[in-house]
Order: C-alpha cells, then sequence, then structure tokens
C-alpha cells in the first residue's frame, strides 16, 4: 500500500450516518457479534434471579427455571426491540435487552408482604400499564430528569449490597457464617474483576464479571464447594411453565410499586437509546422512542406470564456498539435468538444456580457497587448550587436508605402502605418525583426561587 503526498486539506471526519444499522453482515457475521453481545451481558442478566432468589431463599431448581425464564424473556424482547414489529414495538436499533436491578428490591419486598403470585400479577399489570402510557411517557420525560433516577440507582445500589454480603458471609443464624474462606473467595473473585477490567483491552475487558466468575468456580472446586449434581436432573431443552408459582394475584400497592418501576425503566430506556441514536447516527423520532418504551412494557406482560423479569437497554452492550462499531441491529436480533434457545435449556439455568454463592456474592458486590456509582454519576449532572433539588435529593435518598436500615419501623402502620414505605427505592422514586413536581413545575418553585434572589448575602465578621 503506498501513501500519497498531498498539498490538498484533508476531508472533514465524519460520523455513521445511521444507514449501517439496517445493514446484515451475514449470518456468520451477525452469530460472531451476537454471542460477543451475550458474553458482555451475561453475568449481569442472570445476577438478577440469583439474587431474588437468594433473598427468598429459592430452591435450586426454582432458582434454575427462574434463569430459564430471565433469559427467554430477554431474548424476545432484544428480538424485538432490535427487528421491530411494524408501527407497534421496537426502536430497530442494535440493543441488547435484559432484566434490570432496579426491580429487584421491590419484588423482594411484595414477595415478602404477598407472597410470589403477587409479584408475577403485579409485574404484569405494571407492564400493561406500560404499554399503555409508552407514548404520553415519551413526552413527559421532564417529569424524570436526573435528579429522580439518579436518586433511586445511588439508593438500589446501596440496597442490594446486603444481598451480595448474605451471599458471600450468610445470614447470622447460618453456622458457616463469616466463613474466611468464603470471603477470600468472594475477594478473589472481586480482585480478578477489577484486574481484568482496568488492564484488559477490548472483549476481555468487557467480559470481566464473566472470567472473574469462571475463577471463582475452579478455586472452589477443589474445596467440595461445587456442587452440580442437580444439573443431571434436568433436561437439555424445555419449555417454560407460564405462572409457575400459581394464579397471580393483583394487590393494589403492589401494582403501584411496579407501575413505578416501570417509570424509572422508561427513562433508563430514554436515556440508553438516545444514547445509541448518537452512537449510531440513526435519528430517532418520538414515534420510535414511544415504540422501544412499548416493548419495554410487553417484558413486564410477557416476565408476569413467563415467571421471568422486566428488561431494559443494556448499557454494557451500548458501550460495546460504541467500541466496536458493529451498529447493524441483526448483531443484536440473532443474539436475542441465541438468548431465546438458552431460555429453552433447564440445562443451563441449573448450571448457574449451581453457582457457589461466595462466587455469586464477589460477583454482585462489583455489579451493585457499580449501579450505586452511576447514580452518583448521575446526580452530578444536577446543580447542588439550586438548594431546592439538593434538599429534594437529600431527602429522598434520606428516607430510602432509613427504610433500608431499619426496614421494620413501618411495621405498626397500615399494611396497604408497606409495599411504598417500606420499600427504600419506591420511596425513593415517590419522593423524588412528588416533590420535583412540586418545586420544579409549579407556581410554588417560581415563587420559591423569587424569594432567594430578594434574600441579601449575610455579612459575617472576619473574627468569627
Amino acid at each position: 500500500m503506498s501513501i500519497k503526498n498531498t498539498d490538498q486539506a484533508a476531508p472533514p471526519v465524519t460520523g455513521p450516518d445511521g444507514s449501517d444499522v439496517d445493514k446484515s453482515l451475514g449470518w456468520k457475521l451477525n452469530s460472531m457479534f451476537g454471542i460477543q453481545h451475550i458474553l458482555i451481558m451475561y453475568v449481569g442478566c442472570v445476577a438478577v434471579p440469583l439474587a431474588f432468589g437468594a433473598a427468598l431463599k429459592l430452591d435450586a431448581h426454582t432458582v434454575a427455571m427462574l434463569i430459564n425464564a430471565d433469559l427467554f424473556v430477554a431474548g424476545i424482547i432484544t428480538v424485538l426491540q432490535s427487528i421491530g414489529v411494524g408501527r407497534i414495538a421496537g426502536a430497530r436499533l442494535p440493543i441488547i435487552g435484559g432484566a434490570t436491578f432496579v426491580q429487584a428490591a421491590t419484588m423482594i419486598s411484595i414477595a415478602q408482604q404477598y407472597g410470589l403470585p403477587a409479584v408475577y400479577g403485579s409485574m404484569l399489570a405494571g407492564g400493561v400499564i406500560g404499554m399503555l402510557l409508552a407514548w404520553p411517557f415519551s413526552r413527559i420525560l421532564k417529569f424524570f430528569p436526573p435528579m429522580v433516577t439518579g436518586s433511586v440507582l445511588l439508593v438500589l445500589g446501596v440496597s442490594l449490597v446486603s444481598v451480595a454480603t448474605n451471599l458471600v458471609v450468610g445470614t447470622a443464624d447460618s453456622p458457616d457464617f463469616g466463613n474466611p474462606s468464603h470471603i477470600a473467595v468472594a475477594a478473589v473473585v472481586v480482585i480478578v474483576a477489577v484486574v481484568v477490567s482496568a488492564l484488559g483491552k477490548g472483549m476481555l475487558s468487557k467480559a470481566a464479571l464473566f472470567i472473574a466468575m469462571i475463577v471463582g468456580v475452579i478455586i472452589c472446586a477443589p474445596f467440595g464447594m461445587v456442587d452440580f449434581s442437580p444439573v443431571a436432573d434436568e433436561k437439555i431443552f424445555g419449555l417454560i411453565k407460564p405462572f409457575h408459582f400459581g394464579a397471580p394475584e393483583f394487590p393494589p400497592m403492589g401494582v403501584f410499586s411496579m407501575s413505578i418501576i416501570m417509570a424509572v425503566i422508561f427513562a433508563e430506556t430514554i436515556a440508553s437509546v438516545s444514547a445509541l441514536s448518537e452512537i449510531t447516527g440513526k435519528k430517532m423520532s418520538k414515534g420510535d422512542v414511544a415504540r422501544a418504551l412499548t416493548v419495554d412494557g410487553f417484558s413486564g406482560v410477557l416476565g408476569g406470564v413467563m415467571n421471568g423479569f422486566m428488561d431494559t437497554v443494556f448499557n454494557q452492550n451500548v458501550g460495546a456498539v460504541k467500541t466496536t462499531r458493529v451498529y447493524s441491529r441483526y448483531a443484536t436480533g440473532f443474539a436475542g435468538i441465541f438468548l431465546i434457545i438458552l431460555g429453552l435449556m433447564p440445562v443451563t439455568g441449573a448450571v448457574i444456580a449451581a453457582l457457589p454463592d461466595p462466587v455469586v456474592g464477589g460477583v454482585g458486590i462489583v455489579l451493585f457497587g457499580s449501579i450505586a456509582v452511576v447514580g452518583v454519576g448521575t446526580l452530578k449532572k444536577v446543580s447542588t448550587a439550586d438548594t431546592i433539588n439538593s434538599t429534594i435529593m437529600a431527602l429522598a435518598i434520606g428516607l430510602g436508605l432509613m427504610t433500608k436500615f431499619s426496614p421494620t419501623m413501618w411495621d405498626r402502620f397500615p399494611e396497604w402502605t408497606h409495599s411504598i414505605l417500606g420499600d427504600g427505592v419506591i420511596l425513593t422514586a415517590v419522593t423524588a418525583l412528588v416533590l420535583n413536581l412540586i418545586f420544579n413545575h409549579t407556581s410554588i418553585a417560581d415563587r420559591a426561587r423569587a424569594n432567594r434572589r430578594e434574600d441579601k448575602p449575610v455579612q459575617y465578621s472576619a473574627f468569627m
């Protein structure tokens, strides 16, 4: 290859124009990049049912079923978002859908108060409400600013760390509570994840948690901490039974809570879709955004029926699209097909469910901590110089964490209030949302800011 010298100015560098999004790479490349996307999202996706099952002390077979349902729903949602359904649903972008941790704490709270049928009934109803509100919501995003979503993510991450802690050290009544070997395994998992993520390049860095999990299993195996015997009892292929836990139940406060979670998921998806639009160069209309939200809502319906979870756009895969510059939505469509196949293989769920608790806990510490970090990053977009916004954030986060650190403080209140007051994530979301509406979108806000402008600065003595 020869290089020619020229005195002419170089043409301006331009970004993608969106045309690559709709180009298929052929089944071989689509498959290769689809598998790459799965490796990036897999641990984060299956960690939701693992954390949910651990918090409720579900048996290994049930957790395995939840994992299969999780993968199955994620596959369908990924295909719908990538390929689309006419003018009804789908963003038609290279999207990987997967279970979001935003719902985990709320689902655990509903299960502890009402039972598992209520969890999936509330999810189903929240999904229906989400589908009905997808188009209007795309026009009212201003009511869910970073102040609201950031507060929720921060409290969520801190709240879920306790789940990871219990997996590592056990519960206080457990004979293995605080076992040094378990803590050591979790520490190795965390160290491997950090080192690979920091020093690895490209795909290696993005698969850090997956690699850390494998290393953890290898370490545990010689010490008898790995038991894959239940895997032998599972079929290679099998269908997921709808409403596994019985007929769905719809407690009003449970439905309200899951509807709030759906609104938070909507805000998260809009941010991710906007980022993908910028990365790929494909412009998105309000209709495109609404169709993306419709699929989010459908994930709640499908998850409620198939014992799965609500899905959102996986941000780590958005980062992969930016890094690899593979913009084709057909690559993620293939990933969705592979996820569906994995979801129909009970043996897959059994293998994941058999992972040692310290390994899952170590991965969870990194995942849940990163959620809190994302929340902090989101809150940095809010000006703390505005005392109204600062007070709203302080109160929302304070109430949410207060509930987390003292979960029985609301026991003497009416039972119907427990789904909101007893769930730190929901309490944070409702507090931030309501106060934001009052103090930033009504005449009260104008009056408060006018009063502050009229206040004269206080003069302090130099000797104080």
